[in-house]
C-alpha cells in the first residue's frame, strides 16, 4: 500500500481512492450504513466548523457605547456636576433599562436568525445503505459517498472515486482559474465544481478539512440596505434642523446671562430626540422576525435586502420549470423509428440518465423504465457525461453483455444531425415534434452506437410537465399586487406558446429575436423586454441580459433560477430567489431560497416586505413629525418665556419611554400595499413636516392656555411636568394614528404595541399625580385635560388630515417608477 499524503486534512489521502476506501472502511457501491454513520458522525462530530460567538457580557457592555448612550452618559456628568442626584439616578436608570431592552430584544432576533442559519446549511447528495439520499451537509462523516456536480459546494474534503470536474477554488486559494481535479484527486470543502460530475469519498470534515471551514449558505456580503440610506438622509435633515434650534438657544441663553451647566443638558437632550436611538432594534426585531415567519412559510432568506427589495418588486421573471410546472416529467409516449421498438428506445434513453443527479428528465425515462421492466441488471455504466447548454444532450458508455454501447439523448437536431441524417429527413421529424410542442410536449431524441459503429438514431420520446394546478391562480394575484410575471423558458416557442397560453400569458418572445433588437437598437431591445409576458429558447446567459434590460427600463426585478448558470442573473436581479431543489451555487447567489414549488412563497415574501416597509415608513413619519414638535416646543417656549419649559431628565424620560413604544412597532399589524413601494418619500416626508408643524402649534396653544389659567410660570416645577405630559400624550396619540394610513381605527395596533402605549400613558399619569425630581406633581384635572385635549386634537382634526394627505401622497407615489437608490 502507498505512504498516505498527510500534508492536508488530518484524515490521510492514499494515492488511490481504492487505498482510502479501504483504510476508512468504506464501500463504493454502498457507502456507509446508517447505524456506521451516526457512530462516526458521534466520533468525529459535525461537519461544520464551530462558529466564534462573543461573549453575552461585551454584547451587553457594548450598549453602553454609542451616540445615543455617550449623551445620557453626559447628561449624568452634568447631573452630578449640578450636584442634581434624582436626575442622576434616572439617568443612570434608563441607561441601564434601556441596554438591558435592546440587550433582550437583539437575543431575540439573533436566536431568529440562529435559527434561520440551522435551515440554510449546504445539502449534499450521500450514498447510506445503498442508496442515494438528501443530507445537510453537516451530518457528513468520514467514509461517506457523496456525488457532486456543476452547481455544488464541495461540502467536506473528499478524494474523487470517479468523473472529471472543473472547480472555482478562488475562495480559498485567492487564484481565479478553474482547476481540472480527476479520479484519486482530492477536492477541498468550499470550492464550487463549475463543469462535470463525479463521485467522492469524504476524507475530512469541519474543522479538520483542509481550509479548516465548511461553507454555509448564509451570505457574507452584507449590502447597505436602501432605508439606511432614507434613514440617514433624513436623520442628517432633523440633525441640521435641530442643530440650528439649539444654536439658536445657546446664543440667547448667553445674551441673557444664563449658566451654561443649566443649557447644555437641554441641548444635548435636543440633539438626542433626532438620533435614531430605537431605529436599529426595531428594524433588526422587524427583520428577524419578517424572516422568521417567512421561513415558517417556506421562504428562507439569505439577505435582509431581499426582504427589502420585495416590496419594491414589479416585475418577477419565474423559470417554467418547477416554479410554474410541476418539475414532475413523464413520458407520454415513445415514437421508435423503423427497425426499432419502444423498449428499444426507452432502455437507451433510461441508460444515458444518472440517478444520483436527481435531474427531471433522467428521472423521468429511469422511472418509465422500471415501469415497463425494460431495465437491465447487468449493464455497468463506465462513463457518464451529463447535460450541458454547449453539447444539448447527455451521453453515456454502458457496457452490457461483453458488447460497449454509446447510449445519448438530447434534442431533436443536435442528435439526428450527430446520427448523420440529412435536411430533408430533420425537417420531417421536427415537423411531428413541432406538432406535438403545441401541446405543451417536450420532445426527445434518443440514439445508440455498438461498440466503434455510428451513432444510430432509435427514435422520439415525448415529455410532458403540467402546469402547477395553482400558478395561474397566484399569477393573477401577483397582478393585483401590481407585479408582472415573465415566464422563461429554454423549451422551444410552441411549448411556450402553449404552457403561455394555459397559464393566461400574453405575449412570448423567442431569445434569438430579443438579441437581433438589441444588436439593432438597445431601445427595442428594451422594449421588447418589457412588453413580453415571457421568453422561449432562453439559454441560460440570457436570463442576465433580460434583467439587465428591465432594470434599465426602471424596473425593481425579481429572478427565479435554480442552475449554476442562473447564478449571474440571480445576483444582478434585486430579489434573486433560489426556488426548491437548486444547486448550491444558485442558492449562494440568491438573496431568497424557496422550500416549496411554485409561486405562493413568492406572494408570501412580497406581503411580508411591504409590510416591513409599512412599519418602516411608519417610524419615519412619527420620527420626523416628533422631533418637530419637541425641539420646536422646548425652543420656541424658551423663546417666548425664558424659561425652560422642561428639564434635561424629562426630556430624557420622554426620549425613552416614546423609543420603547416605537421599538414594539416592529411586531404591529399592518396592511401590506396593493401597489409596489417606492423609497422615493419625498410626499410622505411632507405629510409628516405638516402633522409635525401642526402638532408644534396645538402644543404650544395648550402650554398658552396653562401658562395664564394655571399659573405655571410661577416655578415650583409644575410647568416642567404640564410640558412633559403634553409633549408626552401629543408623542403616544400620533403613534396611535400614524401607524395606520386610513383613519386610526381602521385596523387594531399589535397586543405588544397597545401594551406599550397603555404602559407609557400609565406612567406618564403617574409622574403627573406623583411627581420624580424637579417635575413636581400636577392636579389629576389638569393632567386629565392636557390627555383629553391631545387625544381629540390628534385622534380627530389631525388624523382627518393624515388620511387626506396621506392619500394625496400615495397617490404621487404611485404614478413615479420605483426608484433604485
Amino acid at each position: 500500500m502507498a505512504m498516505p499524503d498527510t500534508n492536508r486534512g488530518d484524515t490521510p489521502l492514499y494515492s488511490t481512492t481504492a487505498e482510502t476506501l479501504l483504510a476508512l472502511g468504506s464501500n463504493g457501491e454502498t457507502g456507509l450504513t446508517g447505524s456506521e454513520a451516526k457512530n462516526r458522525l458521534d466520533q468525529h462530530g459535525p461537519n461544520e466548523v464551530p462558529e466564534e460567538k462573543r461573549h453575552p457580557l461585551l454584547r451587553f457592555l457594548k450598549k453602553f457605547w454609542g451616540l445615543s448612550a455617550w449623551m445620557i452618559e453626559l447628561i449624568a456628568l452634568l447631573s452630578v456636576a449640578l450636584h442634581k442626584q434624582a436626575d442622576l439616578l434616572v439617568a443612570v436608570l434608563l441607561l441601564v433599562i434601556n441596554a438591558i431592552l435592546s440587550f433582550l430584544q437583539e437575543q431575540r432576533a439573533s436566536a431568529a436568525v440562529a435559527a434561520l442559519r440551522r435551515q440554510l446549511n449546504v445539502t449534499a447528495r450521500v450514498l447510506r445503505d445503498g442508496t442515494w439520499q438528501t443530507a445537510a451537509a453537516r451530518t457528513l462523516t468520514i467514509g461517506d459517498i457523496v456525488r457532486i456536480r456543476a452547481g455544488d459546494f464541495v461540502p467536506a474534503d473528499l478524494q474523487l472515486v470517479d468523473g472529471v470536474l472543473q472547480t472555482d477554488e478562488s475562495a480559498l486559494t485567492g487564484e481565479s482559474h478553474e482547476v481540472e481535479r480527476t479520479i484519486n484527486e482530492a477536492l477541498y470543502a468550499g470550492a464550487t465544481v463549475r463543469r462535470g460530475e463525479g463521485t467522492g469519498v469524504v476524507i475530512a470534515t469541519g474543522a479538520r478539512t483542509y481550509f479548516g471551514r465548511t461553507t454555509e449558505l448564509v451570505a457574507s456580503a452584507h449590502p447597505k440596505l436602501h432605508v439606511e440610506e432614507v434613514v440617514a438622509r433624513v436623520v442628517r435633515w432633523l440633525l441640521v434642523i435641530v442643530g440650528i434650534l439649539v444654536a439658536l438657544t445657546l446664543v440667547v441663553s448667553y445674551i441673557k446671562g444664563l449658566p451654561l451647566l443649566d443649557t447644555l443638558p437641554i441641548a444635548l437632550v435636543l440633539l438626542m430626540s433626532a438620533v435614531p436611538v430605537a431605529l436599529p432594534v426595531m428594524f433588526t426585531v422587524s427583520m428577524a422576525l419578517g424572516s422568521m415567519e417567512l421561513s415558517r412559510r417556506g421562504v428562507l432568506i439569505t439577505q435582509l435586502s431581499a426582504i427589502e427589495d420585495a416590496a419594491t418588486m414589479d416585475v418577477l421573471c419565474a423559470d417554467k420549470t418547477g416554479t410554474l410546472t410541476t418539475n414532475q416529467l413523464s413520458l407520454r409516449r415513445v415514437e421508435p423509428l423503423h427497425g426499432f421498438s419502444e423498449g428499444d428506445v426507452l432502455q437507451t434513453a433510461a441508460f444515458a440518465s444518472n440517478e444520483a443527479n436527481a435531474d427531471p428528465i433522467d428521472l423521468a425515462f429511469l422511472r418509465a423504465a422500471k415501469e415497463r421492466g425494460v431495465g437491465s441488471a447487468d449493464a455497468r455504466t463506465v462513463s457518464f457525461q451529463p447535460f450541458s447548454a454547449a453539447t444539448r444532450r447527455t451521453e453515456s458508455i454502458v457496457v452490457l453483455g461483453g458488447r460497449t454501447i454509446r447510449c445519448v439523448k438530447g434534442a431533436l437536431r443536435t442528435i439526428a444531425e450527430t446520427a448523420g441524417l440529412d435536411a430533408v429527413a430533420i425537417t420531417e421529424l421536427e415537423g411531428h415534434a413541432n406538432t406535438e410542442a403545441r401541446n405543451g410536449v417536450r420532445v426527445m431524441a434518443v440514439a445508440r452506437a455498438d461498440d466503434e459503429g455510428a451513432l444510430v438514431l432509435l427514435g422520439l420520446a415525448y415529455l410532458y410537465d403540467a402546469p402547477r394546478p395553482d400558478s395561474r391562480r397566484l399569477i393573477d394575484e401577483l397582478r393585483l399586487l401590481g407585479i408582472r410575471v415573465k415566464m422563461l423558458t429554454g423549451d422551444a416557442f410552441p411549448v411556450a406558446r402553449a404552457i403561455a397560453d394555459a397559464l393566461g400569458l400574453g405575449t412570448i418572445v423567442r431569445a434569438p429575436d430579443l438579441h437581433i433588437a438589441l444588436q439593432e437598437a438597445q431601445e427595442r431591445g428594451t422594449e421588447m423586454a418589457e412588453d413580453a409576458d415571457g421568453f422561449a429558447e432562453v439559454f441560460p446567459e440570457d436570463k442576465f441580459l433580460v434583467v439587465k434590460r428591465l432594470q434599465a427600463a426602471g424596473h425593481v426585478v425579481g429572478m427565479t433560477g435554480d442552475g449554476v448558470n442562473d447564478a449571474p442573473a440571480l445576483r444582478q436581479a434585486e430579489v434573486g430567489i433560489a426556488v426548491s431543489g437548486a444547486s448550491d451555487v444558485a442558492k449562494g447567489a440568491a438573496s431568497a431560497v424557496l422550500t416549496h414549488e411554485g409561486l405562493v412563497d413568492i406572494i408570501d415574501l412580497v406581503k411580508s416586505g411591504r409590510a416591513i416597509y409599512q412599519r418602516v415608513l411608519t417610524w419615519i413619519v412619527n420620527k420626523i413629525s416628533r422631533t418637530i414638535l419637541k425641539a420646536g416646543f422646548v425652543v420656541l417656549a424658551f423663546l417666548a418665556t425664558g424659561q425652560f419649559v422642561i428639564s434635561a431628565l424629562g426630556m430624557v424620560l420622554l426620549v425613552f419611554m416614546t423609543d420603547f413604544v416605537k421599538i414594539a412597532l416592529a411586531t404591529d399589524r399592518v396592511r401590506p400595499s396593493e401597489h409596489p413601494e417606492t423609497w422615493n418619500i419625498g410626499p410622505l416626508v411632507k405629510v409628516a413636516v405638516a402633522l409635525g408643524l401642526l402638532m408644534l402649534a396645538e402644543a404650544l396653544a395648550l402650554l398658552a392656555y396653562g401658562w395664564h389659567r394655571f399659573a405655571l410660570g410661577d416655578g415650583g416645577g409644575r410647568l416642567q411636568t404640564f410640558t412633559f405630559q403634553t409633549l408626552l400624550f401629543f408623542a403616544l396619540f400620533s403613534i396611535l394614528s400614524v401607524r395606520e394610513r386610513r383613519a386610526f381605527w381602521a385596523s387594531r395596533p399589535s397586543m405588544l404595541l397597545a401594551s406599550a402605549l397603555v404602559a407609557d400613558a400609565v406612567v406618564g399619569a403617574l409622574i403627573g399625580i406623583h411627581g420624580l425630581a424637579e417635575l413636581r406633581p400636577l392636579p389629576i384635572a389638569q393632567s386629565l385635560l392636557i390627555a383629553i385635549v391631545a387625544g381629540v386634537l390628534v385622534l380627530g382634526p389631525n388624523d382627518l388630515l393624515k388620511t387626506s394627505l396621506t392619500e394625496r401622497a400615495l397617490k404621487r407615489l404611485r404614478k413615479l417608477s420605483p426608484e433604485k437608490q
